[in-house]
């Protein structure tokens, strides 16, 4: 009797296992955020050839489904993988080869940084970013003469931080062949008594940028691995890398397929005639890791360097109005030429007179077509009546909400009590448009996600500063902030039916949190760690 009631129980058991389907992973007893229209929140999920194949309570979940892998989250917060829908990749990737300024006080810490990577890692021509004026306590601009006397024969080329502005050594300057008498439309070349201060600010970088040591193959593929590795580790499962050459993207693409970067990248092509001849005529190209059907462009400079074309004229600098760093006809004829092409076209706005324009001709070049999404890349300032323009279903905003944070300090020095109203207005550009693409913009900024929806819900700096949040009621719902994190950063890049949720059909892009970003105390955002990334339901 009791060898049949055994008989009998592992006959049931064996026709319940055999009745489920087999998948990879199982995921359960979690705080699942599925980001989807009714934003929903579930327990468990399954996953089957780096797809989600079913989402719902933990209970359903195994009665229908069997795997070798089962991850028990232990009530721990999930959320989709994180889209930065605006950033520099490969340049965060590069940057771990250069000096590192960000966070730099003063131009002595600079100079020290400086000597000290040199010391380290000696090299024929010295380049770094990070620097930024605004954070000294003498907030002019630096020159040339100590580098001159401390590096007189290796060129030195140093980034401000927002990459609009650059210090240079006389020898690089020769080496560019930049002089007193050099002029470049679409930027400055600052002079003190006539005399060649190495400061440049937007195009003529250009003529320096042009004579940096091209980085080996294999320092290019060490640089993209090391950035894949920083934006892992952080959450990040896919990135919009905002500039982009044929070069570098056909080497992701490689890397790719080859199985050694997991990454996915919504490349924009930069705005380059080589560029531009071969992806316009070829046509989109779209991989499940690889998306290239854009176009970056700038139309202006950057605020902190004054280098942003504003209506009026600086509050701090009499006279001065910034400029547009390309040709007005030139950027209509581009506009139509990438839209016959059928790419979208993402166009860095900074001031609101580069706003206008940008949004003006947008608006006339995409009539009558639909689901263009085309983006303003920062959409930082805006007055009038222009927030009006972003009605257009064609026009998607696409911010960083840390720029807010980090300008806050001087932005009304440049902008005045008025305008300052309409700059990172966040909240407005969402009532407005429907939904904003939030990304970082790092290198320029740090790279971790935390910060960017910290920033955009407290409008404050990690020391709670200012009281009360800067211009506040332009802050985003927490909701809010991560659908501009996930799905409305996946829609802007055209890619929401893919991934963006965690919902059936799209791809196995998660991250498992230490805190619920959701619920935890505001302030506490900013600490929250990534205790896996998962890219098609691998851990990464």
């Amino acid at each position: 009797m009791k060898i049949n009631q055994l008989l009998i129980l592992f006959l049931i058991l064996t026709a319940c296992t055999s009745n489920k389907t087999e998948v990879d992973t199982i995921v359960t007893n979690a705080t699942i955020y599925t980001v989807n229209s009714q934003f929903e929140t579930v327990e468990s999920f399954a996953i089957k050839d780096g797809k989600f194949v079913e989402v719902g309570t933990a209970s359903d979940i195994q009665k229908k489904y069997q795997a070798a892998n089962i991850i028990d989250a232990k009530g721990q917060t999930i959320l989709p993988g994180f889209i930065d829908a605006h950033c520099h990749f490969y340049g965060l990737g590069l940057n771990q080869l250069r000096v590192n300024l960000v966070g730099t006080t003063s131009f002595d810490e600079v100079m020290k940084a400086v000597i000290d990577f040199h010391n380290k890692r000696p090299s024929n021509f010295i380049i770094g970013r990070g620097w930024d004026q605004n954070d000294w306590e003498d907030k002019t601009y630096p020159n040339k003469a100590l580098l001159d006397k401390l590096y007189p024969d290796t060129p030195v080329a140093l980034t401000r931080i927002d990459g609009h502005a650059m210090l240079c050594n006389q020898a690089a300057l020769d080496l560019a062949k930049i002089d007193k008498n050099t002029v470049v439309e679409g930027g400055e070349i600052l002079k003190e008594n006539g005399e060649l201060t190495g400061i440049l600010i937007d195009n003529p970088m250009e003529l320096v940028e042009a004579i940096f040591p091209e980085p080996s193959k294999q320092q290019q593929i060490d640089a993209l691995l090391e950035a894949h590795n920083i934006c892992t580790d952080l959450g990040l499962t896919t990135v919009s890398d905002a500039g982009l050459d044929k070069q570098v993207i056909e080497l992701i693409d490689s890397l790719q397929q080859a199985g050694k970067l997991d990454m996915r990248v919504y490349a924009m092509i930069s705005n380059r005639t080589d560029n531009l001849e071969y992806y316009l005529s070829k046509g989109k190209i779209k991989t499940d890791r690889l998306n290239v059907q854009s176009v970056k462009v700038y139309a202006d400079g950057a605020l902190g360097s004054r280098g942003a074309a504003l209506k009026q004229e600086y509050s701090d600098q009499h006279n001065h109005f910034g400029a547009l760093v390309i040709g007005t006809q030139e950027y209509v004829d581009l506009a139509e030429r990438i839209s016959q092409a059928g790419y979208q076209m993402n166009t860095h706005a900074i001031g609101d007179s580069a706003n206008r324009f940008v949004l003006q001709t947008y608006e006339k070049t995409l009539k009558g077509k639909s689901n263009s999404r085309w983006r303003v890349e920062h959409a930082q300032v805006i007055t009038d009546n222009d927030f009006d323009y972003f009605k257009n279903e064609n026009i998607i905003p696409s911010i960083q909400p840390t720029h807010a944070t980090s300008d806050m300090y001087w932005a009304e020095d440049r902008l005045g009590k008025d305008r300052i109203k309409g700059a990172y207005a966040y909240k407005t550009l969402l009532e407005k448009s429907g939904r904003v693409a939030l990304g970082t913009d790092f290198p320029v900024e740090q790279v971790s996600p935390f910060l960017t929806f910290y920033a955009a819900v407290s409008r404050q700096d990690t020391k709670q500063y200012p009281e009360g949040g800067f211009n506040k009621e332009e802050g985003l719902t927490r909701e809010e902030t991560l659908k501009g994190m996930t799905i409305w950063a996946a829609y802007a890049n055209f890619e929401e039916q893919e991934k963006g949720s965690i919902e059936v059909g799209k791809f196995a892009d998660f991250i498992i949190l230490d805190k619920d970003i959701m619920t935890i105390d505001e302030k506490e955002i900013p600490n929250i760690k990534v205790n896996q990334t998962f890219i098609n339901g691998v851990a990464q």
